[in-house]
């Protein structure tokens, strides 16, 4: 009896644990003088993205503290997403440049993912 209550138990805690991944299909908006200007559509599968933009490679979704998105047609461009957006249908990101020294405390731009439905 007490396997039984326990199996239940873990049953009922991994359906109502909220997904901590990115999916779907967002606008991709980058800010430019305060304004924001949509460039792509993005799709997110788990670990992986691909825009729209059939030219452009698949990029790597990175989880941790914060969520990276890695691999955009510029090499040095990293983006990260704080956790707390993650559940949100507009999400706020910040853009790094890997050049630059201890890259992830300097932000080099912004932009927002918006959830298409």
């Amino acid at each position: 009896m007490k396997f039984f209550t326990l199996i239940i138990a873990l049953i009922s805690i991994n359906f109502s644990q909220k997904t901590e991944k990115l999916n779907g299909r967002y606008n991709y908006l980058i800010e430019d003088e305060n304004q924001y200007i949509l460039k792509d559509k993005i799709t997110f599968k788990d670990s992986v993205f691909a825009f729209d933009n059939k030219f452009l490679p698949k990029g790597k979704v990175s989880y941790g503290n914060a969520i990276l998105l890695d691999n955009f047609i510029n090499i040095d461009l990293v983006i990260t997403i704080p956790k707390d957006q993650i559940q949100k249908d507009t999400i706020e990101f910040f853009m790094h440049d890997r050049n630059d020294a201890n890259y992830l405390n300097i932000v080099t731009g912004k932009g927002k993912l918006i959830r298409i439905k």
